[in-house]
């Protein structure tokens, strides 16, 4: 998830990357720099048609944290990274350690010839970014990077071209021009192709799905995804467009309405530990469904009651747990739409060759409404094939395979 303003944080860190923003023919980009373009084709690579599906299969590969961590820097930077305090009106930069930790993407192209990326399909912010051959900061270095010379489509051709199953043109990006922190240096993907609602792209800029809708590319207005609980590189889930994979989940979808039309947002009615239910929302909650933040956040108030609940020490690293204490830890619930859906501790406790700690973090977003904020990353929807309902404006929700 990140803002969705004209400067775009890199990686969902405190401090924004630069952007050249580009769009049709004259269009002053964030920075006031004219692209002058007139067609820009994106297209999705790593499509395979099968039964009519639209997939894009996912990576897996290791993580920003566990890099840092090899490379003997991790300890010094989170040390460093600074936090600021927000409120409900403020633009909002998402601190580095949602990103730390995530570690499943994409392929997609841009251009014509295609130059390709590796991005997180992020649910929680609308604006399509890479790096350009203009970032000549060090983070940029090891990343692939959008070369505006080398693509016919960039400037004034009005040819569109097809390639595999879906070609999208016109399509407006951002691309970066500054990397000013560390962490990005040790990430895999090179960029973030958001898919969340329009109005987080307070910058004007058509997105990806509106792309998608408006030239009839989706067989249905949906799209899903599931992540992989034992992934590997070429193989860590898949993001589905236009349909569900139903061989991907079990038993019935559970829908939830979108509450607000922002980020993909719904109401959680409760939250149990164990066999309590804690009453953390008897004066209701929401949850943000966020594919781009690995972690699951719990609202800030809570995070203390939380961890102690759990039997979880705070450390350095993050909130720290014996391994072989896992299976004695309790199941947390979360009740949506009336239905309970459980999240073990083998599903909520990260174990690293040995050293556990919580997939948990408190919310760094301001209450909506007054009512408590979760964020459902990854390490929650690992356990649930997630379905993104653009038609309804709903979520789907059923237990993966």
């Amino acid at each position: 998830m990140e803002n969705g303003g004209q400067q775009i944080s890199g990686y969902k860190s405190g401090e924004p990357a630069q952007l050249s923003c580009c769009r049709g023919e004259g269009a002053q980009g964030a920075r006031g720099d004219n692209c002058g373009m007139k067609r820009l084709v994106l297209a999705l690579l790593c499509l395979q048609l099968s039964q009519g599906l639209v997939r894009i299969k996912l990576k897996k590969a290791k993580s920003i944290r566990d890099k840092m961590r090899e490379a003997g820097v991790l300890e010094d930077y989170l040390k460093n990274v600074k936090y600021k305090p927000v409120s409900e009106a403020q633009v909002v930069y998402e601190p580095i350690t949602n990103h730390l930790d995530s570690s499943y993407f994409g392929e997609i192209s841009i251009g014509t010839p295609p130059q390709n990326f590796l991005v997180l399909f992020d649910t929680g912010s609308s604006s399509l970014w890479v790096p350009s051959t203009y970032c000549q900061s060090p983070p940029c270095y090891n990343h692939a990077k959008f070369n505006p010379s080398a693509s016919s489509t960039f400037t004034s051709s009005n040819q569109t071209y097809n390639i595999q199953n879906i070609t999208v043109t016109n399509q407006e990006f951002g691309l970066s021009k500054n990397e000013p922190t560390q962490s990005f240096y040790y990430a895999d993907f090179d960029g973030i192709l958001g898919m969340g609602y329009p109005s987080l792209e307070s910058g004007g800029m058509a997105t990806v799905l509106q792309g998608l809708l408006q030239q009839n590319q989706l067989a249905q207005p949906i799209f899903s995804i599931y992540f992989s609980r034992e992934p590997a590189y070429n193989y860590g889930g898949e993001l589905i467009l236009g349909e569900v994979n139903t061989q991907l989940f079990r038993g019935d979808i559970l829908w939830a309405a979108v509450t607000q039309q922002r980020y993909w947002q719904v109401a959680l009615d409760e939250f149990g530990i164990g066999d309590v239910v804690t009453g953390w929302c008897r004066q209701g909650c929401q949850a943000i469904v966020d594919t781009g933040t690995f972690l699951l956040t719990v609202p800030r108030e809570y995070m203390g009651s939380f961890v102690e609940a759990v039997g979880a020490q705070q450390t350095s690293y993050g909130y720290e747990v014996e391994c072989d204490e896992i299976q004695n830890m309790p199941t947390i619930t979360f009740i949506i739409s009336g239905v309970q859906l459980p999240l073990y501790p083998s599903a909520y406790v990260l174990n690293n060759k040995g050293y556990c700690i919580l997939g948990v973090e408190a919310t760094y977003l301001p209450p909506q409404n007054g009512q408590p904020l979760w964020i459902l990353g990854v390490v929650f929807l690992r356990e649930y094939y997630t379905v993104f309902d653009m038609a309804d404006n709903r979520v789907g929700f059923a237990p993966a395979v």
